[in-house]
């Protein structure tokens, strides 16, 4: 399949992805988009000079701030909207092609602005990857306590906070806060953070709420998932590891999350279904299933200096991820946990087997001791202010390949 919307062999935005996202222009208010190579398909206008003569919902839904309420016409409805903006966009078609109304429909990427795509409900977050809680918990625990005792038996995770998750582009302030007493002292220490930290992960976006008291098996929990974003869950490390005791993940945590700002329908993602790691020992029935659930997704940071460097410092995939999205539904909703549409869910830390792998500063520097060394001769060990970072993501087959787009953000100083 091809289009006549002229693009790029490596472009993240080609006929076999179609992500959508919400934008607005100088000129236009906010609304849906959909991106195809470096343009914006406006969708709000496409409904409305009635090209899309297979939708049977509300027109409506592409004229709102959040992509919400197209979610909520749920998985069946998406996919039939893909499939009718694929034939809309192919170089056989010439309805849109030869329009008089193309040049008008297609919004330079440019000229727009993105914004957040999600109105964020609720927000859980993951850890999920065996090899990031081996790493952390050899650092903190030792080899032979690495894993908790309940770790190979459900996905961990913490509700985290939704009002801080931030698109790509937002720049956030260094946070502050309680940190470890000093040897010594009586009191905390106080401040900025120094050990502030990535964390590369991915996190998909619900479309069906369950009633509260109903459980989400792992069967039908793919009916609930309507689509992923790349999703940095930003870390103060000191801060983070004076409060973490007993409750968890909290001031370390919630001062920002960053999302790209264009969402993945898993329709899209269909080629790109692989078998995940073994798990042993053998989970309970309820996190059973069938199939292959894990994605083959490559996964990129990339750290840009004020001094003008830019460099690559960890290459990982999303197919590592010890549990998968449906389990993770599924252990969500096991005590009858009430999810809802646009809800978020962080795949915590993806890191693989080797250390270029690994998707953290924590693990990278292995807790500082060891800096990543930069192409101007400088290190680090944590992030500085005025660093950026930026994530990427993409797949690929040999027919296929398409892109999560970016997460861009940069560090300022406190406020």
């Amino acid at each position: 399949m091809k289009s006549w919307v002229p693009h790029s062999t490596d472009s993240d935005f080609s006929i076999h992805h179609l992500p959508f996202g919400i934008f607005k222009t100088a000129t236009r208010n906010v609304r849906v988009g959909v991106a195809i190579g470096e343009h914006i398909l406006d969708m709000k206008l496409l409904a409305r000079e009635g090209f899309l003569k297979d939708w049977d919902y509300p027109q409506n839904v592409f004229s709102q701030p959040f992509l919400n309420g197209l979610m909520a016409l749920g998985r069946t409805a998406s996919a039939a909207l893909r499939r009718e903006l694929q034939s809309l966009l192919s170089s056989e078609n010439p309805a849109l092609r030869d329009s008089a109304l193309r040049d008008e429909l297609l919004v330079p990427m440019k000229s727009a602005e993105l914004l957040l795509p999600v109105n964020v409900r609720d927000y859980t977050d993951f850890y999920s990857s065996i090899e990031h809680a081996t790493n952390v918990g050899t650092m903190f625990r030792g080899p032979e306590n690495a894993l908790m005792p309940n770790w190979k038996h459900l996905p961990v995770g913490y509700h985290g906070r939704a009002s801080s998750i931030i698109v790509s582009g937002t720049d956030i302030h260094r946070p502050k806060g309680q940190k470890t007493p000093a040897e010594g002292a009586s009191q905390p220490g106080f401040g900025p953070t120094n050990l502030l930290d990535i964390e590369l992960e991915m996190a998909f976006i619900t479309c069906k709420p369950n009633a509260l008291g109903a459980s989400i098996s792992t069967e039908a929990a793919e009916d609930h998932i309507w689509g992923m974003v790349l999703f940095n869950d930003w870390s103060a490390r000191d801060i983070q590891k004076w409060e973490y005791v007993p409750l968890g993940p909290f001031l370390g945590k919630s001062f920002a999350s960053s999302i790209s700002a264009w969402v993945t329908p898993m329709e899209a993602l269909e080629p790109f279904r692989c078998a995940g790691p073994e798990q042993d020992p053998e989970v309970l029935p309820y996190l059973t299933y069938s199939g292959q659930k894990n994605y083959d997704i490559d996964l990129e940071v990339w750290l840009e200096t004020p001094s003008g460097v830019k460099q690559k410092i960890a290459h990982s995939n999303f197919k590592y991820m010890y549990w998968n999205m449906v389990q993770q539904l599924a252990h969500h909703t096991v005590n009858g946990c009430n999810i809802n549409v646009g809800d978020m869910y962080g795949s915590g830390t993806i890191s693989g087997p080797t250390p270029d792998s690994y998707g953290s500063l924590l693990e990278l520097t292995w807790r500082g001791s060891k800096p990543i060394q930069l192409t101007d001769g400088t290190e680090r060990k944590f992030l500085q202010d005025g660093d950026t970072i930026v994530l990427k993501g993409y797949c690929k087959t040999p027919a296929v390949r398409l892109g999560f787009g970016e997460v861009r953000t940069t560090i300022l100083p406190a406020i």
